[in-house]
């Protein structure tokens, strides 16, 4: 019997890092009964971030640690910058930043395709799949410490057909294979490892391996060789074993609708999923956690969602100060980043302070809209500004000339001050000193002849022996440095120095601009250059309704500027097909891969999301005619005709061994979340009245999940709110760029309105809209004058021309005129 079992470490100091348990290939109900079966048990260590996935959902594992282990969780490895190796696999000639990161490993690598699979059958071996992404700090510790190593090397490439995958490539086969591990151990993270048989089933998983037994636990090439061993002696079970677990897992991922099922009442749900996240909530600093906390988008469009419903309940009000009072908190933040704009990825500690220093392109798309939706419900001009400041981010540090959005910036970099090994947040924190020599002008009229060092210091609690308290820094990597967070308001700031308010802002604002200059000289974090489309979707979203709110033409134009990088490099129009992904070149050209991975759903249901919100932005039709040609697409290649909803992958594909639908809005939403909107949205753009059906179908095939822990689908229920609810359909009749037209779309975009649909009718009836929609060809201008409309239920108000009534009619249902 293999047991590859030991204890959790004692020291969360360990270069190993905290270790627990793991039973691997079964456990629970899947373990089989047979006395002769092998009974495996492999080592979960959390190598990833803890899941911001809802605590109500998941078991916590077995060895549950606290926030501190999980400082120093995400590092970009550049690989070796020599340009002669020792070795080099197939791997170099993939495009992944991930995979060529492998590409001088001395282990026989294959990339996941027919060639892997061909070799394993033929050989009649078992596949070691190693699964991870470029930005994943103990995917590069592995790497170092067990795959650059010749003597493992040698076990893997001998005894294994081994494969590494880029998750975020491939989703499809991470979910199938991440399924099973958290099914089998009660969590996952990567790097994922997971052994297959030729028939890419799996008989054993985990995560992190150290590379040798250590401390009476064995170490990864332990692991191999008891593998082997099992491999040769034992190998019926380890099948039999596999072969059951697949088809529980079959079983138990099945989402579909019954006969004669309707989906649940919306207010019901919305507020069972408001009291969850109430429950949840932590007062203090916000968010839905003590710690870590993840930034949580999707939670916090739901709770003003359910304010605009609930305005005259005190839970409605709970709802929106919960939603602010969190977004204000980040804000002023160590996930923040006050010098170079952006988010990081997620907070170690309760108060927001230090952070995991990655930053994800995926968190600053919907951490943007979030903000400007916060910005129209407040009023407040510090939501718009944030949102901006993400903005900015986003334009200098991950956009392509091409358009296109890159996927992440790396938490480690290698110190300014020189040496080898790369830092977490080397490339963001601060010495009590560097401040002090930087800023060392005295503050003309400051209380007690105070320097800018001296006010900035103040407001962004930087001290003299740094500010990171030891347990936030278990490999003492943060020692004596400060991460910025606003400890005080300007107005106390100001008070303390005896200076203007206006004068603080200044002064804080020139200070930044120094600091931020010092930054540029500093060794960059690694750069995950690879374009992805359902993230590069996202943020389409993000700049055109932030432009649209803001009414600022810069940030529209770069929208559609997103849309045409996304049609011309990831749409292919001869197969009629989102390809996944393409990837910057060594001459900063856009490449792509051979064969191209098609795009699966959630490319389909970021991107017609995106659309849909261009089109509002600009008006210009094309963009909702490609959204309408992209879900016929999508609805012919992911929809469930049997069950409803759709599958995350296309279930024609063998290799992918689970059909899933995703059932959780987690770090991204679902994308059948997204797409239950999108159909509605779509249906009133187009009058296809049978893609109101098959959002209807969607919501009824996940109504166990929305009736039992709705908190795991928050944006899902915002679409079963707007099922419930119904769309307003806004109409402005008018020319697009016309002065009286521009007015009356500022009145729309000037408030959060979660269940509207906004078009243009500008007289011309041969239009894609009026082709769609014969009824607007009805409606005209008062007088010559720009008119709006507003549609609900087949009922449509009396034409309005002041955008003040008509933010009046969007807000209260009335105006000075009687409604018909």
């Amino acid at each position: 019997m293999l047991r590859l079992a030991w204890r959790r470490s004692a020291s969360k100091h360990s270069p190993a890092g905290p270790t627990c348990v793991l039973t691997a290939a079964y456990s629970g109900a899947y373990r089989p009964q047979q006395k002769s079966q092998v009974d495996f048990r492999c080592f979960r260590q959390i190598p990833h971030p803890p899941s911001d996935r809802s605590p109500l959902l998941h078991p916590r594992a077995a060895c549950y640690l606290s926030p501190s282990v999980f400082m120093s969780m995400a590092s970009g490895s550049e690989g070796p910058s020599s340009t002669s190796h020792r070795h080099t696999n197939r791997l170099a000639k993939e495009r992944s930043p991930y995979l060529l990161q492998h590409a001088h490993n001395p282990v026989d690598w294959y990339p996941w395709g027919k060639d892997a699979f061909d070799k394993a059958k033929t050989e009649d071996k078992p596949i070691f799949l190693s699964v991870g992404y470029s930005t994943c700090h103990w995917c590069h510790v592995m790497e170092r410490e067990s795959f650059e190593d010749e003597e493992i090397g040698k076990i893997l490439s001998e005894n294994f057909v081994c494969i590494k995958l880029d998750r975020e490539e491939r989703p499809d086969v991470d979910k199938v294979y991440m399924t099973f591990v958290q099914a089998t151990s009660g969590g996952g993270g990567w790097p994922m490892s997971v052994w297959l048989t030729p028939e890419l089933r799996p008989f054993i998983g985990g995560t992190y391996f150290p590379p040798r037994d250590r401390g009476g636990r064995p170490g990864f090439k332990t692991v191999l060789t008891r593998i082997i061993d099992q491999w040769q002696n034992n190998r019926p079970a380890l099948e039999s074993s596999g072969e059951r677990i697949i088809e529980a897992l079959k079983k138990g991922t099945t989402i579909t609708a019954n006969a004669g099922q309707s989906p649940p009442l919306a207010p019901d749900v919305a507020n069972r999923c408001f009291q969850q996240l109430a429950h949840s909530f932590e007062e203090e600093y916000g968010g839905f956690r003590d710690a870590p906390k993840f930034p949580s988008p999707v939670n916090l469009m739901f709770l003003i969602s359910y304010w605009t419903v609930n305005r005259s309940t005190s839970e409605g009000v709970e709802a929106l100060q919960m939603a602010l009072h969190t977004l204000r908190m980040m804000a002023l933040g160590g996930i923040h980043d006050h010098i170079a704009q952006g988010f990081h990825r997620y907070s170690t500690d309760s108060s927001w302070h230090v952070p995991h220093f990655e930053k994800m392109l995926y968190d600053q798309a919907q951490l943007a809209v979030a903000y400007i939706t916060a910005s129209q419900v407040s009023g407040e001009q510090f939501f718009a500004e944030v949102a901006k400041d993400v903005l900015l981010y986003v334009s200098r540090d991950l956009s392509d000339k091409s358009g296109g959005f890159y996927s992440a910036e790396d938490a480690d970099s290698v110190p300014a001050l020189g040496g080898p090994e790369k830092r977490e947040g080397a490339f963001c924190v601060w010495t009590a000193s560097e401040v002090r020599e930087l800023l060392p002008d005295v503050v003309e009229g400051a209380a007690g002849n105070a320097t800018l060092a001296d006010i900035f210091m103040h407001h962004y609690g930087v001290k003299e022996q740094g500010n990171v308290a030891p347990e936030q820094d278990p490999h003492g990597e943060l020692q004596g440095q400060n991460v910025l967070i606003v400890r005080y308001s300007v107005e106390l700031t100001a008070a303390r120095f005896g200076i203007t308010v206006e004068k603080v802002n200044e002064l804080l604002a020139s200070a930044r601009a120094k600091m931020a200059e010092v930054r540029k000289s500093r060794p960059r974090p690694h750069l995950d250059t690879k374009m992805l489309a359902s993230w590069n979707g996202l943020m389409l979203s993000a700049y055109a309704r932030v432009g649209a709110v803001l009414g600022d033409k810069d940030l529209v134009e770069r929208a559609v500027k997103a849309g045409g990088f996304l049609k011309e490099h990831l749409w292919d129009a001869k197969r009629q097909t989102i390809l996944r992904s393409c990837y910057r070149g060594d001459q900063m050209e856009v490449q792509q891969i051979s064969p191209s991975i098609s795009g699966f759903l959630d490319d389909y249901a970021f991107i017609i999301c995106g659309l849909l919100d261009l089109y509002e932005a600009t008006l210009q039709t094309e963009w909702l005619q490609w959204a309408e040609e992209l879900q016929l697409r999508q609805d012919v290649l992911f929809w469930d005709d049997q069950g409803g909803g759709y599958f995350c992958s296309d279930p024609t594909d063998s290799t992918v061994l689970l059909q899933l639908k995703e059932d959780q809005d987690g770090a991204e939403p679902s994308a059948n979340s997204v797409s239950a909107f999108n159909l509605l949205r779509l249906s009133h753009y187009t009058g296809r009245q049978e893609w109101l059906q098959k959002s209807q179908q969607l919501l009824t095939a996940f109504s166990d999940r929305l009736t039992t822990v709705p908190i795991a689908l928050p944006e899902m229920v915002r679409a079963l709110m707007a099922q419930h609810y119904t769309l307003k359909q806004i109409v402005i009749c008018g020319q697009r760029d016309a002065p009286d037209t521009t007015s009356l779309l500022a009145a729309v975009n000037s408030l959060f309105l979660p269940y509207k649909v906004l078009m243009l009718a500008d007289g011309n009836t041969e239009s894609f809209l009026c082709q769609r929609l014969p009824v607007l060809s009805s409606m005209s201008q008062l007088r010559g004058v720009a008119t709006a409309y507003v549609c609900q239920d087949f009922t449509c108000s009396l034409p309005v021309t002041d955008p003040q009534e008509l933010r009046r009619l969007l807000l209260d249902g009335t105006t000075d005129t009687e409604i018909e």
